[in-house]
């Protein structure tokens, strides 16, 4: 099936699995642990699909050495997994809980004694609870409370972690959790979503510079979810509607932390300076050692004069007869190449590493083997795309799957399956999936 081998990407290209603590450690109130924002939405009548919690996940507080060890198995050299806050800080901020730090130094120190390297995210969306209600990324002070957990984990950790992510798609976790209300905290409007956003890449680039000073050795990145942008039909009024909708999706993060400002053809952003204090065209800066690109599918994109703020909507893709992930997403593997080539065109971003990319698809246990040919088929056609973008020039140097293990997907509760490991979530059994077995063998190459 392979057009391609490992060897094709180079060898300092970093293959990699990622996870986050929320949707797989379970143990959300032991050794100490407070209470996060999704602990909290999770409790909300009709927030999660099916009613579901987070309580147990896949139980990885427990388990993580059976993981670890299924990732040294799976010849998979490099796992991006997260850092709880509420662990480390139950309230957010004050005292340290050192039972969180015992347990994240014990997965280090496990993955180390296995050879994979840990890649730390210190923000996957778990904002503590005591601090969001004192506002949460709409208070400014957001930005010192997460420098004061930054700090923590760097003093902690830093002597044996090489690669640090500071935030996991600060769109998603500001867009879906304080403008749509689908995600935690449940905010909605632009009253929240504006300052959020300013807030976020605040903390981003003060959470680089931090990392910068204290591990010298270290290479300090962070994350962008994307999409693949086109406008319904040529007309005038779609393409501008593609382009507002680029906007907010793929530009609205990147584009200050990398010194360009905010997008300025959506007017609803303009809004957004009325949040700047002295100093700030400067503090949102920060030079990272690395890009990650969260990429899954494309969205097309078309002029809507009934959508407030935005004028555009998206053409859903179970609209347009194409083939679909279980979470309604298109399957479209030039979405990656497109994203790659769009991120490579400016100019002071370093490297590019792909730090997400999978798909859900139902799964099934036949006589304990999970036959998903769709997701094999997924993955290598999306790598196919990357390394069409690596020999166009593209400085893309990484891929991580998303994900290990099937896990708690957010509202979607446990209902989409994208891990390369089934998890019987009575049982909490461990299944490698064939997708699973073919990233093994493609690893494996000498």
């Amino acid at each position: 099936m392979n057009k391609f081998k490992k060897i094709d990407f180079g060898e300092e290209f970093h293959w990699g699995v990622s996870a986050a603590a929320f949707q797989t450690e379970g143990a959300c109130y032991k050794d100490g642990k407070g209470q996060s924002i999704w602990d909290e939405f999770t409790t909300r009548k009709g927030k999660i699909l099916n009613g579901e919690t987070a309580l147990t996940a896949c139980d990885f507080y427990h388990r993580y050495q059976e993981d670890i060890d299924i990732v040294k198995q799976l010849n998979i050299p490099n796992f991006r997994f997260s850092i709880s806050w509420t662990r480390i800080l139950p309230e957010g901020t004050g005292e340290v809980n050192q039972a969180g730090i015992d347990y994240y130094n014990k997965v280090i120190d496990y993955c180390l004694q296995q050879g994979v390297e840990p890649w730390l995210t210190l923000y996957h969306w778990d904002l503590p609870y005591a601090l969001e209600l004192k506002g949460g990324w709409t208070n400014r002070e957001v930005v010192n409370w997460f420098g004061e957990f930054v700090n923590i984990c760097a003093d902690s950790f830093g002597d044996r972690v090489k690669y640090w992510m500071v935030m996991n798609e600060p769109s998603v976790f500001t867009g879906a959790g304080y403008f749509l209300g689908i995600h935690a905290p449940g905010r909605t409007g632009l009253k929240n979503f504006i300052p959020a956003i300013h807030h976020a890449v605040l903390a981003m680039a003060t959470g680089g510079r931090i990392l910068k000073q204290k591990l010298l050795d270290a290479e300090i990145g962070t994350t962008f979810s994307c999409s693949h942008i086109e406008p319904h039909t040529q007309r005038h009024k779609d393409i501008a509607a593609a382009k507002r909708a680029d906007a907010l999706i793929n530009r609205l993060f990147i584009e200050p932390i990398l010194g360009l400002g905010y997008p300025d053809n959506v007017p609803a952003l303009k809004k957004i300076k009325n949040y700047f204090q002295a100093g700030d065209e400067e503090a949102i800066k920060f030079d990272f050692d690395f890009i990650g690109l969260q990429n899954y599918t494309r969205e097309i994109v078309q002029y809507s004069f009934f959508t407030p703020y935005i004028g555009a909507r998206l053409v859903k893709a179970k609209d347009r007869n194409v083939p679909l992930t279980d979470m309604g997403w298109e399957v479209h593997p030039p979405s990656i190449y497109y994203i790659i080539k769009k991120y490579s065109a400016y100019s002071n971003i370093k490297k590019i590493l792909i730090t997400e990319n999978g798909a859900a698809f139902p799964d099934k246990i036949e006589q304990n083997e999970v036959d998903d040919p769709k997701r094999l088929a997924y993955i290598h056609d999306m790598l196919e795309q990357v390394l069409k973008a690596k020999n166009e020039g593209c400085n893309v140097q990484g891929y991580f799957v998303w994900t290990l293990t099937d896990n708690f997907e957010w509202a979607e509760g446990y209902h989409p399956r994208f891990g390369l490991v089934h998890v019987d979530f009575d049982t909490l059994k461990r299944t490698i999936k064939n997708s699973g077995h073919w990233y093994r063998e493609l690893l494996g190459e000498q």
